[in-house]
């Protein structure tokens, strides 16, 4: 296991698999597999059988936690790698408080993605 995976497994306190979350969502697996594929999902090979999971914290009940797609997509055009971006979600903020995906999942998403826009300079 590489440093940044170590350092991904000790942040992220739960995931999901992808049928979970079809499940849950009531869509096709292939709806959920699109998700990652077109960036809306972060997923990450994990476990033994290296499987597709997803942080739990990413999910609510009818899709993905609001403005996660949005902050997502400002870390990636700033040059983050879905690795890197797994840390700074999960990585205590003192400023916000807690970390960026609490602040998504409390609708505090205006300042998560003022941070997010402030990396990219």
């Amino acid at each position: 296991m590489s440093e940044i995976e170590a350092k991904i497994e000790s942040l992220v306190p739960a995931w999901l698999y992808l049928p979970d979350i079809s499940e849950r969502w009531g869509v096709v697996i292939t709806e959920i597999r699109n998700m990652v594929k077109k960036g809306e999902l972060i997923a990450v090979r994990r476990g033994p059988n290296k499987s597709l999971q997803v942080p739990a914290a990413f999910i609510d009940e009818t899709g993905p936690v609001k403005h996660l797609i949005g902050t997502v997509t400002v870390l990636r055009d700033s040059g983050f790698k879905d690795d890197e971006i797994l840390v700074w979600m999960f990585t205590e903020d003192p400023s916000l408080p807690g970390t960026p995906v609490q602040a998504l999942c409390e609708n505090r998403a205006t300042e998560v993605k003022r941070r997010a826009q402030a990396m990219a300079w």
